[in-house]
């Protein structure tokens, strides 16, 4: 029953399913088509149409006092089902607004052979209802059913020709307002597409109930989609006869060009539903020409996100939050408790990398922040940084005979000038684009200083990515240390700082993602939770996380 809890609020099998133990012990007709597994589990064949007629008219025997006959060579309808349709009705008329006394009236097209709209609706509402029906053996059983429960009073079943929808059912009844019409139309439109050849998705599993039903009951010229059109174009020609036209639909795809249709015509009122119930779903289609209807919200698609995501999370260890607890000591914060020491580490380093954050009230014992991302600043760094060395390397150079003559210049003013001589020595430098170099470095050509230190800054680059591999590999639980991540991490940092000067963003524009983060005491050690928002990628927020973590490695390390 996998679909039971999408079911209508108030279908009485949304949180009761059927106990076929109790109904077999209580209804021996019943009984002869349960099969009992060796573990004491009762079950039923729904591939075998008996069964499935025999809990049919036991379900309706049991919770409704209905007694029906049904003919196995017919559709033979399940209770759930319908009992969610009649629900639905009820939304539409505004049936549980209304006071007792307000008489509603029905039309159901197409009744078959259980009439089990009319019998529904009367039995548990008191509707009045014009049920229609084509087949001679349907229209005969439907009557029979409604007579044997005493409901003529409220029903009235008519035998109407082939092809008879609305217009001709409503010739002798002219002047009567009917508040809505139900329609369970044939589905198909052959036989190949009533055993699903060319019309069920072949990765879908097959039918897990048996189809029965009569041809008029399953099929018709242009299947459900031209049945549907069919009682549309009816409705323009009665419109205000009916407050409101229904039709239940077994193909979801049936439903766009339906709303289609009907936004052409200009009908103004249109909602459509979903009916939820064991494994089978089927879709609803309403319209009405009244303005002062109230119309049902159609269903939401958070039935399909009810599994809710689970959060990224990493652990810090108590170990771990001592050592942090001492470095905030070192810097005077305030910061006694666990979760206030991380916290206190994890906005420091948001605010580092300038993503917007704010505390939010929470739960006892944690600590939430409300993060927003403007821009990507926690990844890419050491790319950013070897492309300013490539950079640095194609910076225009002087000549050597240029920098001998610095060189030279420079020497003879060293031996006859004072400091001040030096300084406008470094102002003459400055002037032609070129800075003398510090005393006591031996210069050499333009190209061997661009060179040495381009490779002093591939060298540590090289230095840090090996210790940040190194680092990606220790998990935050074991704590390993390292000293030279110091150097590494504040490089890395004033490469950050420098980046961001370069290249301003505007981030009013828009954001990269939002996030909660929950910051909570997980016995001695402290868990890091962050739940997505909303944003462009699920991913960014694991960089973060990522990133978060190992600068917490690091700040251990150091």
């Amino acid at each position: 029953m996998a679909l039971n809890k999408s079911m209508h609020a108030r279908n009485r099998y949304k949180d009761k399913p059927p106990d076929f133990a109790y109904l077999a012990g209580k209804y021996p007709e019943f009984q002869q088509h349960v099969q009992t597994t060796l573990t004491g589990r009762v079950s039923l064949n729904f591939k075998d149409p008996e069964a499935v007629r025999a809990l049919t008219c036991t379900l309706l025997k049991e919770d409704f006092g209905l007694t029906i006959d049904i003919p196995v060579e017919r559709l033979i309808p399940t209770v759930p089902l319908r009992l969610n349709y009649i629900h639905w009705v009820e939304d539409l008329i505004g049936h549980q607004d209304a006071g007792e006394r307000v008489v509603r009236r029905g039309i159901d097209i197409g009744t078959g052979a259980s009439c089990i709209y009319p019998l529904l609706g009367a039995t548990l509402n008191g509707w009045y209802f014009l049920a229609t029906e084509v087949d001679d053996m349907c229209f005969n059983y439907a009557k029979k059913n409604v007579e044997q429960n005493n409901l003529s009073d409220l029903i009235k079943v008519v035998k109407v020709p082939q092809k008879t929808l609305l217009m001709d059912a409503l010739k002798e009844e002219s002047e009567i307002i009917y508040d809505f019409c139900m329609c369970n139309p044939p589905f198909f439109a052959n036989q190949l597409e009533a055993k699903g050849v060319n019309s069920r998705n072949p990765r879908r599993p097959p039918p897990s109930s048996v189809n029965t039903g009569g041809i008029t009951e399953i099929m018709a010229e242009g299947g459900e989609l031209e049945f549907v059109k069919r009682i549309i174009h009816d409705s323009l020609q009665l419109k205000k006869r009916l407050r409101w036209y229904s039709c239940m639909l077994g193909k979801k795809c049936s439903l766009a060009p339906l709303k289609e249709e009907l936004r052409i015509q200009g009908v103004p009122k249109v909602t459509h539903t979903e009916f939820c119930q064991g494994r089978t779903m089927r879709w609803a289609l309403a319209w009405s020409f009244y303005d002062d209807v109230q119309v049902p919200s159609p269903p939401s698609k958070r039935r399909k996100l009810e599994k809710p995501r689970k959060p990224i999370t990493f652990m810090v260890l108590a170990s771990t939050v001592k050592e942090l607890s001492i470095k905030a000591a070192a810097m005077g914060w305030d910061a006694v408790e666990a979760i206030a020491v991380v916290r206190a580490w994890v906005e420091k380093i948001l605010t580092d990398l300038k993503v917007q954050h704010k505390r939010v009230p929470c739960g006892k014992d944690e600590v939430s922040l409300f993060v927003t991302a403007i821009e990507n600043s926690w990844i890419h760094l050491r790319r950013k940084k070897r492309e300013r060395v490539r950079q640095l390397r194609e910076l225009p150079r002087a000549s050597e005979d240029v920098l001998q003559a610095i060189e030279e210049e420079k020497n003879s003013q060293k031996s006859k000038s004072n400091n001040s001589g030096c300084e406008n020595s470094k102002t003459e430098d400055s002037e032609m684009g070129i800075m003398a170099p510090d005393e006591g470095v031996q210069l050499t050509t333009g190209d061997e200083l661009l060179e040495e230190s381009a490779a002093k800054e591939e060298c540590g680059e090289h230095v840090k990515e090996e210790t940040e591999a190194k680092q990606g590999e220790t998990s935050l639980d074991k704590g390993s240390s390292n000293a030279k991540e110091e150097s590494c991490s504040s490089e890395e940092s004033s490469n950050l700082t420098v980046e961001k000067e370069q290249s301003p963003k505007e981030t009013s524009r828009c954001f990269l993602f939002k996030c909660l983060m929950n910051v909570k005491k997980e016995g001695k050690d402290v868990l890091v939770e962050m739940h997505w928002v909303e944003g462009q990628n699920r991913d960014l927020m694991n960089q973060l996380c990522t990133y978060l973590r190992n600068q917490i490695l690091r700040l251990v390390a150091s």
